[in-house]
């Protein structure tokens, strides 16, 4: 019980902040939350909740087994996949978990991944409903960019939510992963929106706002003719960096 009031409590501060006003990133119903709390389970927004005013009532404890399991399927319904997701509660009465909770439960599964958010964040949307998407993913401009994002991020082409885009997540990570040899912390889901991951639910929000934050430099860099990449050897070596590496051991990353 101990370990789900404090995941419980976590999620539901990560949740607020996503929404913070001051820094919206996510409005009315959009973009939900999710937390390991074993590997037989994880709690997760209810779909239609606002993260700005999350409650206990608005979390859904969710079996994992279940959601994992439509992964490995082709063909579903969009009814079938709500039988599954209604299915997959531990509590029966619960609300309906957000339809994303396919992906959050795989991404759950990782090594060091105990929390996951999602967001609509405007900057970053800005830039993936551009052209130049694909490159946001997988060019860095600046230091702080890559300890809370890392050296890139997962690039997903525009998928329809639902079963199929965990399943075009999930192909996209695991390439990442096998490239990297580690969990990514940004996942870009073109004309869509912004997945981060963490060991913490400090890393999630950190890496969100980062994304953000950058979003926002590089349009503005776009507008005067960039923005100027940073080199792979420049990019490596601030990965590599020591202080950086303190950094993010600081930042709970």
């Amino acid at each position: 019980m101990k370990n789900y009031d404090e995941k419980l409590a976590a999620l539901l501060k990560l949740s607020h902040e996503l929404a913070n006003p001051l820094q919206p990133l996510a409005i009315l119903g959009e973009g939900n939350t999710s937390a390991r709390l074993s590997e037989k389970t994880f709690i997760v927004k209810a779909s239609g909740s606002c993260l700005g005013t999350l409650t206990e009532k608005d979390v859904v404890e969710c079996r994992s087994e279940i959601l994992l399991s439509l992964l490995k399927k082709n063909g579903l319904s969009d009814a079938e996949v709500d039988g599954q997701l209604m299915a997959s509660r531990v509590d029966a009465s619960a609300k309906k978990p957000s339809v994303e909770a396919l992906f959050h439960a795989w991404f759950l599964t990782l090594p060091e991944i105990n929390f996951v958010g999602h967001t609509h964040a405007p900057a970053v949307n800005g830039v993936l409903c551009s052209p130049r998407a694909k490159e946001f993913a997988t060019k860095r401009i600046f230091p702080d960019e890559i300890v809370c994002c890392d050296v890139e991020s997962v690039f997903v082409p525009y998928t329809d939510p639902g079963l199929k885009l965990a399943q075009t997540i999930r192909a996209r990570t695991e390439a990442f992963v096998k490239k990297h040899g580690r969990p990514p912390r940004v996942v870009l889901l073109q004309n869509h929106g912004i997945i981060t991951l963490g060991r913490t639910a400090e890393a999630v929000l950190a890496a969100m706002l980062m994304a953000e934050k950058t979003a926002k430099i590089w349009l503005g860099a776009a507008a005067l003719g960039g923005p100027i990449f940073l080199s792979a050897k420049q990019v490596a070596r601030i990965a590599g960096r020591p202080d950086e590496a303190l950094r993010r051991k600081v930042l709970k990353m």
